[in-house]
């Protein structure tokens, strides 16, 4: 390995501390991994040990996705759970979720607009009042395939995409995953693949919130 990689399984296990611990960014984790012994201890570092660079981290990171690695990890898993009968092959549920994108309201504009809004300084004033704002005449300067998105009337709209899980029923384990960008469709369109892929011929029962019944879903599903 050069100087700056990363052993796949120490990536994974940081990986898993940023979820576990809701941490909202790579210079945070190394933060805390740096000073929490328990965070090092997990990871796999000695008291000694020098923590990684962020801007490293999130290099090896890439290419930790690139390379299908986390999702090697998530099927050994589920297997190790279906091993040890831990899996319904019946009964599930489904459901989504918003992942706010790391991108802000101001940089949602006019597709046409090159330049920076107007206001001055690092963050300047961007009044949205009155503007409407489509997905076909808008788009984020920082993050283009990150949608508006509400998740419910009265709700607040965030630049977002959809995280969508498969559960099974006997002890609420994921079996399938996939994130989405945030279309009023994704969430049953995302559905109907998870369970597609569960493949067989066995009649199954899925499970979900309002928001999925729409005829349409239910007859592919049936």
């Amino acid at each position: 390995m050069g100087r700056d990689s990363i052993p796949p399984e120490k990536l994974l296990r940081a990986q898993l501390l940023m979820a576990f611990y809701t941490i909202r960014s790579e210079r945070q984790l190394m933060e805390q991994i740096d000073y929490n012994l328990l965070f090092r201890w997990f990871v796999g570092f000695s008291m000694d040990d020098k923590v990684w660079n962020h801007s490293v981290f999130s290099k090896n990171r890439d290419r930790l996705l690139e390379g299908e690695v986390s999702h090697r990890f998530f099927a050994q898993v589920l297997s190790q759970a279906e091993e040890a009968e831990l899996l319904s092959k019946e009964h599930f549920s489904v459901d989504g979720t918003l992942i706010e994108a790391l991108a802000s309201h101001k940089s949602y504009r006019p597709k046409d607009e090159d330049g920076p809004p107007g206001g001055g300084g690092r963050n300047p004033t961007v009044d949205f009042h009155g503007e409407k704002r489509s997905r076909d005449t808008h788009e984020s300067k920082t993050d283009k395939d990150a949608y508006l998105f509400k998740k419910s009337k009265g709700s607040e709209s965030k630049l977002a995409y959809l995280g969508h899980i498969l559960m099974e029923n006997r002890h609420g384990l994921v079996v399938r995953a996939k994130v989405t960008q945030a279309t009023g469709t994704s969430e049953r369109d995302a559905a109907a693949e998870l369970v597609d892929a569960l493949g067989g011929t066995r009649r199954i029962t899925l499970g979900a919130d309002k928001n999925y019944d729409t005829k349409g879903f239910v007859e592919e599903l049936r």
